[in-house]
């Protein structure tokens, strides 16, 4: 049955409003202050905001960026010349600095020592003497060295008393300050790690970008050659490829040497690295639009493919870079690495491969002490950096 039922009478019609002004992406009318800082900040102040949370990580670099400007000014650092040698003072223990004598506040200060030979064992036997107050002078003149090669300087940070002797981490064999040998030593020690990493970089990311980009033949036999390597103890490689170096070479070229070997032998961890990525990331559309505009390999590799992951490149750095001032130390304390006059912490824990130089003079360890320093503060930054690398997560 049909019946006819009346339609509803036509409402009027909504008023609304439609603005004309272009659509602004950075728009922030709904969101509070916080949010607003949030959305409209950069990836690397993101990246800076998640490292900074990680505060072990932001030590470490602290730590590290003091370090490496010391051995900028390390003449200046250091309270003697690399050379200098007080034959009155041999195997001199570590004096410790003071700051009140008989109760009143003298200043930093050391006592002055008096040497004795015992001699049934014909060592070396130093006293303190409590009346020998010595105060230690600071930005002060004493022993004359050549700042980097080039200026005539004898300014230090720290200096014993003038007719004193500052010895804070004791002396060696010859009389030599080794504290002043260790601010010395992480010049070598701490650049030979840089330079060592840019060549590891290198090798690292044009092999594994090739062979990850390209793949085919050419990615099996660098696969092959990596697994190669790989396989070799890294200790008997070490020792086989510093025994090829000439002993005629001047400690320059021993040094350049010894750099290339650790970054022809750490560039292969790297290249997987990269190789792993690239075959993921060559399969996105952005890679086939850069091929399809007749871009080459190389531009897609460096303007396209490696910036995508420039992060995790540099968290691998900071982890690679404590491999290779082991691998320098290791060397040089075996006797295959860098020789002197060159002065490395490898070096300077040479004198330490006695157990009975180390059960007399303990303190010839204390190179070892930034050695482990270093590499937890690089491992502690690389690890900050890994997780600043991906700010959403």
């Amino acid at each position: 049955m049909k019946t006819d039922s009346p339609l509803p009478a036509p409402s009027a019609p909504l008023e609304h409003y439609v603005s004309s002004a272009p659509f602004d992406l950075q728009s922030v009318e709904a969101m509070t202050v916080e949010q607003s800082k949030v959305f409209q900040a950069s990836q690397l102040r993101l990246m800076w905001w998640k490292f900074r949370m990680h505060r072990l990580a932001l030590v470490s670099g602290i730590f590290l960026v003091v370090l490496y400007f010391g051995i900028l000014i390390c003449e200046f650092l250091a309270p003697y010349n690399l050379h200098t040698r007080n034959m009155d003072y041999i195997y001199s223990p570590p004096q410790q600095v003071h700051l009140f004598h008989n109760g009143q506040f003298v200043g930093p200060f050391v006592y002055g020592r008096q040497m004795t030979l015992d001699m049934e064992t014909l060592k070396r036997n130093y006293i303190d003497n409590q009346d020998d107050v010595q105060r230690l002078r600071f930005f002060c003149k004493a022993d004359s060295y050549r700042f980097w090669g080039l200026i005539e300087g004898d300014r230090h940070f720290v200096c014993a008393a003038e007719t004193g002797q500052l010895f804070l981490a004791g002396t060696d064999r010859l009389g030599r300050d080794v504290l002043s040998r260790m601010i010395y030593g992480a010049r070598i020690s701490l650049t030979i790690g840089l330079v060592g990493i840019s060549f590891s970089f290198l090798l690292g990311i044009v092999i594994g970008g090739l062979a990850g980009y390209h793949g085919g033949i050419f990615d099996l036999i660098v696969q092959r050659i990596i697994e190669v390597l790989q396989s070799i103890p890294s200790i008997p490689l070490w020792l086989a490829l510093a025994a090829i170096m000439p002993i005629t070479w001047s400690p320059i070229l021993i040094y350049f040497g010894i750099t290339i070997i650790l970054g022809v032998l750490d560039w292969t961890g790297l290249a997987r690295a990269v190789r792993s990525k690239l075959l993921a990331l060559r399969e996105e559309d952005y890679v086939l639009a850069a091929q399809l505009m007749g871009a080459g390999s190389s531009r897609i590799i460096r303007r396209h493919l490696i910036p995508g992951f420039m992060s995790h490149l540099i968290a691998t750095a900071t982890l690679s870079i404590p491999g290779m001032i082991l691998g320098e130390t290791a060397l040089s304390f075996l006797g295959l690495g860098l020789r002197a006059p060159i002065t490395s912490w490898g070096i300077l824990l040479t004198e330490a491969r006695s157990v009975s130089v180390i059960a007399f003079y303990p303190w010839l360890l204390l190179p070892m002490l930034p050695v482990i320093l270093v590499i937890m503060a690089f491992n502690f930054l690389g690890d900050g950096l890994r997780d600043a690398a991906d700010p959403y997560k």
